[in-house]
């Protein structure tokens, strides 16, 4: 198994300052959004060029970390349809700088009738939103083939993907070989079914199989009517289960730390490599 991390949550700017982080640390990579992880480079088209790509490829690599997945989240529903084709495009011009970057895949959620933030509208239960959505990413899909790169999709269970057997059918729907999966169980739990996390797990491990391209690691505590999310290892999640399955899954897996900062960091890293290690020791 693979631990990593968001660039951003490392609390550094700049790839050679992130590099010395993640290995610090004893990572092995990042999911990279670039727009949030540099300085030079905007969320707008053109920002990144090919030269600049490869520059923070090559400091990374030199560092001994590897890129997972390449973040161009954007709302493929946004009420505003100037956002939503704003975020295509730059989707696209992430697609044709994958390779540049050291990575094969460009990841997104499905987004929110809400438009900003991306919480729960009643227009994302609809038809119309996930045709939209499926449109969207089949559209997606056909460009990253032609620059031999995968689209991975994130469920949440407030977007219009609220569920991993939504989700499911948007990939069914879509229909092609190089669009993959992210899955974040936290993402799909409220307060009224967070006390069924592990069979939601299984449900997601058995619906996507392969196609699941990283396991997002967060955890939570319950505050009142609402979950709170929380370092990993400091909250409610039992991630020596949560390991174990996903080992007996994929024992390859790459687990990308999310929402995880500060100080709590270096305790999450300890906290599942331990279980990491006596998980492989254990069921290898």
């Amino acid at each position: 198994m693979r631990l990593m991390i968001r660039a951003h949550d490392l609390g550094v700017r700049g790839e050679r300052e992130i590099a010395a982080a993640a290995r610090a640390l004893g990572l092995d990579g990042v999911q990279l959004v670039v727009y949030k992880a540099v300085d030079d480079v905007k969320y707008e088209q053109g920002s990144i060029t090919k030269e600049r790509a490869e520059k923070i490829a090559c400091a990374l690599s030199e560092g001994g970390v590897g890129v997972a997945l390449i973040g161009a989240y954007f709302n493929p529903v946004h009420p505003n349809r100037e956002k939503a084709e704003r975020g295509i495009r730059i989707f696209e011009e992430y697609l044709s700088m994958c390779s540049s970057l050291g990575c094969d895949t460009v990841g997104s959620e499905t987004g929110s009738y809400m438009g900003d933030p991306w919480g729960y509208h009643p227009g994302n239960l609809t038809d119309e939103a996930f045709d939209r959505v499926v449109e969207v990413f089949s559209g997606l899909a056909e460009v990253a083939e032609g620059y031999g790169a995968n689209i991975a999709v994130e469920g949440a269970y407030n977007h219009v993907c609220s569920t991993p057997k939504r989700l499911a059918e948007c990939v069914a729907r879509i229909g092609r070989e190089n669009v993959r999966v992210i899955f974040d169980l936290y993402n799909y739990l409220n307060i009224e079914n967070h006390g069924r996390a592990y069979e939601i797990l299984d449900e997601g491990l058995e619906l996507f199989g392969e196609k699941i391209t990283l396991f997002h690691i967060k955890d939570y505590t319950v505050d009142g009517d609402r979950l709170s999310q929380c370092g990993v290892g400091k909250g409610i999640l039992d991630y020596k289960r949560i390991i174990a399955k996903i080992f007996r899954h994929n024992p390859n897996a790459t687990l990308v730390l999310e929402g995880t900062v500060g100080e709590d960091i270096a305790y999450s890293v300890r906290h599942l490599g331990k279980i990491i290690s006596e998980t492989e020791n254990t069921l290898a």
